[in-house]
């Protein structure tokens, strides 16, 4: 039993790559956010489009959402932190528009009780401090269990 769409979403994606792969399926669909293919319709872009499921950047109307970002290759929260904030830039710079912009944020900690300090430290360096985001942080059963943080976030971004 799922307590929501996205988790359920999230165990659909992880048991694909488990298949696929492995822990290397793994790491080659959540590093490959950086596809240059771009599809519209409706008004909508689609950009990262190598996940068979998903995009990782999706802009419609002024508003850049990207995918939920996680980290394969460090161990710690620490590094899986600075790793997919990194990730969240960068999709965000492909996306038009940087965390100036940002408007939501959710973040799902494997750990919470034991991460969720050294994660709100990190993401009060890494954030705009004039422009802060709505955000939510919960606790969550990760797909793989070596995940220990995702971020997902919306941002504001000009239309083209």
């Amino acid at each position: 039993s799922f307590k929501s769409i996205s988790e359920l979403s999230h165990k659909m994606i992880g048991r694909f790559a488990l298949n696929k792969g492995g822990i290397n399926g793994i790491r080659k669909m959540w590093n490959s956010g950086g596809s240059s293919v771009r599809l519209s319709s409706g008004g909508i872009t689609r950009m990262g489009l190598d996940h068979p499921s998903m995009a990782q950047i999706v802009k419609y109307n002024g508003v850049v959402t990207i995918s939920g970002q996680v980290d394969v290759d460090a161990k710690d929260i620490v590094g899986q932190t600075k790793n997919v904030l990194k990730k969240v830039d960068s999709l965000l710079e492909q996306a038009g528009t940087d965390k100036s912009k940002l408007l939501t944020a959710n973040i799902w900690l494997k750990n919470a009780e034991k991460d969720f300090a050294t994660v709100n430290s990190m993401w009060n360096e890494w954030i705009d401090e004039g422009n802060k985001p709505a955000r939510a942080t919960v606790e969550a059963n990760m797909v793989s269990p070596d995940w220990l943080i995702e971020v997902q976030v919306s941002a504001a971004v000009d239309n083209e």
